[in-house]
């Protein structure tokens, strides 16, 4: 599994860039932390101010330094708006699995915008970093991001992985398979 983030992945579909998160997002992130709908299904509390919202960013940015981490800003490609977020972390190179998470912004949600993204994800974390595993941890309530792991062909298990996650109620896991190297 390749695990080199020195040149940054920028990724981009028909409407959307996938772009590296830069210092003067955090009112873009303040606002993404702090969408009370987003913050319920990631068992995240609502405590996000601008302070904390510039430490995030240096906090990724330093996982990303480290080949630890990737995050994403994902935005449409004729405005810099931020629309959500999509990360990659909890490597297992021995293993070849990565995790995906994503957030949206509540008023983006249900235009097909983070299926989009993710598509173009799961091609970079199969085709370039060579993974076989990806794994997804959704709360089951969190219907929406359950369904959409569905229509990316994601299946639920009862093995769970590199779960770290002790905060989120009624938590599944998802796994979708490389079907190049299965």
């Amino acid at each position: 599994m390749v695990l080199d983030f020195k040149n940054f992945p920028k990724l981009t579909t028909q409407r959307l860039v996938l772009r590296a998160i830069e210092n003067t997002d955090y009112e873009l992130i303040h606002k993404l932390r702090s969408d009370e709908v987003v913050n319920r299904f990631v068992g995240r509390d609502n405590t996000s101010t601008l302070e904390k919202a510039q430490e995030f960013i240096l906090n990724i940015q330093s996982l990303v330094d480290k080949n630890e981490g990737l995050y994403w800003i994902i935005r449409f490609k004729e405005n810099n708006d931020l629309l959500g977020s999509v990360c990659l972390w909890n490597f297992d190179p021995e293993n070849e699995i990565v995790e995906i998470g994503y957030e949206m912004l509540s008023e983006f949600q249900g235009k097909g915008i983070m299926s989009e993204a993710l598509k173009k994800v799961i091609e970079y974390v199969f085709e370039e970093m060579k993974a076989k595993i990806i794994t997804a941890f959704p709360s089951a309530d969190n219907v929406n991001s359950v369904a959409i792991l569905k229509k990316l062909n994601f299946e639920l298990e009862d093995e769970k992985y590199n779960n770290t996650h002790g905060n989120v109620e009624n938590l599944v896991t998802y796994t979708l398979r490389n079907s190049k190297t299965s």
